[in-house]
């Protein structure tokens, strides 16, 4: 919520930006910068309710099924949309508790790295966010190919990036979700935002516990 309120006492500048960076109309601007922040408040809403659920097999123990981050993620940006394709990527990580390493647009990085000062001013803990501008298919094999990155979200704007992601992890097993070539409207809610993000920000940790008579009764494994 902080994030989205110095974002929204800030949106001028940012419309201004996107205006000088990407050469959109002033009515384009404003829509993706309003986008943008609704966006941060959706998923400053969804912080504390995208819980996990208990469920009763048909045997003599429940199943507590809990999600937690999935760890450190990489994000890797469209060039479309450049502010609200960053903030549609990186605020569903952070409302699950993931650290960010981020690759932004390859084109417009500026709109991606004017928001530290936003989240400096935000309460954002130190390396929560962590924005890296350079050569995409460059940082996204380093990316693929690190030990210490968990997952690997790729919505890159060319067709090659998604193969070179499955390509470069094999050898640690990370976790990716890839967009195979096939862009995104990030204005439409249906596809940009929602439970699968937050769902691939997440794994589920699986808790049985046995009741009853019996060996093992009452126990949790």
């Amino acid at each position: 919520y902080y994030i989205a309120e110095n974002l929204s006492a800030r949106a001028d500048e940012f419309k201004k930006r996107l205006v000088d960076l990407t050469g959109a109309t002033p009515a384009q601007a404003k829509k993706e910068v309003d986008e943008s922040i609704r966006r941060l408040f959706t998923y400053g809403a969804w912080a504390d309710k995208y819980d996990g659920d208990v469920h009763y097999p048909p045997a003599r123990f429940v199943a507590v099924a809990m999600k937690e981050p999935v760890g450190t993620l990489g994000i890797v940006c469209p060039d479309e949309n450049p502010l609200l394709g960053f903030v549609s990527l990186f605020a569903p990580a952070m409302a699950m508790g993931c650290r960010s390493v981020i690759v932004p647009s390859e084109k417009y990085p500026l709109l991606a790295t004017d928001l530290y000062q936003i989240f400096d001013t935000s309460d954002v803990p130190a390396g929560a966010i962590n924005i890296v501008t350079g050569h995409r298919a460059e940082l996204t094999k380093t990316l693929a190919e690190h030990d210490d990155v968990d997952a690997l979200w790729y919505f890159g704007s060319d067709t090659t990036g998604s193969a070179l992601v499955e390509k470069s992890s094999v050898g640690n097993l990370k976790r990716t979700w890839v967009n195979n070539g096939k862009r995104r409207d990030w204005f439409d809610r249906a596809q940009a935002e929602g439970e699968e993000f937050l769902r691939y920000a997440t794994e589920i940790k699986n808790v049985w516990v046995p009741y009853g008579e019996g060996e093992g009764g009452g126990k949790a494994y």
